[in-house]
């Protein structure tokens, strides 16, 4: 059943930042749950939207990118992603990620995918692309980006993502979707 923000069960009483950096924002609201008793409510807003991109050569490779994540202290593969700042539109996010972390440039992008990240802390949405018309025109990294770039055949990014070798939320999804269309014969 869809609700819309007139028929929440959830009361708003009050709503405090309790932190704030150029990324995002640590919300928490007081408020009264829905069995009518107090409580409070935290959500991460983030000030950005999440962009995936798939690229997609004519052999089917894609390209994936491995980097550390320090929230888990890990080192993980992923697709192609980065953060879409207000005022500025996913495919054009979507194109500057491709060339920062790939190299890319792309003739043409396909939105195929749009997602909520977390909905139950955080507001965040993401939007996943496919790109086509492959150029290589060189990386060009962000200074907190330390990347290793593999290119593969998508059935086998498909793969890494099957046995847990991929795990990052946003590039499993963008995966999961690109392969149903794969088999749907739509890409």
């Amino acid at each position: 059943m869809k609700m819309n923000k007139a028929e929440s069960p959830w009361k708003k009483l009050s709503t405090e930042v309790k932190y704030e950096n150029p990324w995002l924002k640590v919300i928490e609201d007081k408020v009264i749950n829905p069995a009518g008793n107090p409580g409070i409510y935290g959500v991460v807003h983030f000030k950005t939207h999440a962009v995936a991109v798939i690229p997609l050569d004519e052999e089917n490779n894609t390209w994936i990118v491995g980097q550390y994540r320090y929230p888990l202290d890990s080192y993980e593969w992923e697709v192609i992603e980065g953060g879409c700042p207000e005022g500025t539109l996913p495919v054009e996010t979507a194109h500057r990620e491709l060339h920062e972390e790939a190299g890319l440039k792309a003739e043409s992008m396909e939105l195929i995918l749009e997602m909520q990240l977390s909905n139950s802390t955080t507001d965040e949405v993401s939007y996943t692309y496919i790109a086509r018309g492959l150029t290589y025109i060189g990386e060009e990294p962000e200074e907190d980006e330390q990347l290793a770039i593999r290119k593969l055949p998508f059935e086998e990014v498909y793969q890494m993502a099957m046995r847990g070798e991929i795990r990052d939320g946003l590039a499993v999804g963008s995966i999961l979707k690109t392969k149903a269309l794969q088999l749907e014969g739509k890409l």
